[in-house]
């Protein structure tokens, strides 16, 4: 049974494990995207999605949070300048994970994880939508007819 475990432990050590997860973090937001396994894929999402959230106020506080995490400034300054601009507007999911079948030395189940907003095959098919908010009541207002100035009409008529 799994109760209470909320960390996938990867075969590592703590110290390992997050080294790792800080280096394929940093691979990610340089490269946007990189090919691995799908269960360090999902621990990967786990880890990088609070950091891009956090990079999207610019704070010296956040800046040293996300540092701690990640331990390479030109990430951090990667990440604050570049990643947060295209995905300031968006509440959430900023990764996606694609499988890609199984590797052939040992037979591992593969995935490729990369930043949404940074793949332009499926960004291109959708048009930008609009950003307003629709209300449940009251619809469309009936335009109204035009309105004719009745003095222009008499004098036309003299």
């Amino acid at each position: 049974m799994r109760h209470g475990k909320k960390v996938n432990h990867l075969g590592r050590k703590t110290a390992h494990r997050k080294s790792m997860l800080a280096n394929m973090a940093c691979s990610l937001i340089e490269h946007k995207r990189i090919n691995t396994t799908v269960a360090k894929a999902k621990a990967l999402k786990q880890f990088v999605e609070p950091l891009v959230t956090k990079s999207k106020e610019d704070t010296t506080h956040n800046r040293r949070i996300v540092f701690s995490r990640l331990r390479q400034k030109e990430a951090v300054a990667e990440l604050f300048r570049d990643v947060a601009a295209k995905v300031g507007d968006r509440p959430g999911g900023y990764t996606r994970i694609i499988k890609l079948g199984n590797r052939l030395g040992d037979n591992a189940d593969m995935a490729m994880i990369e930043l949404v907003d940074y793949n332009e095959v499926y960004n291109a098919g959708k048009p930008a939508k609009k950003a307003t908010r629709r209300s449940r009541r009251g619809g469309s207002k009936p335009a109204a007819a035009p309105v004719v100035d009745t003095k222009e009409t008499k004098e036309e008529e003299e």
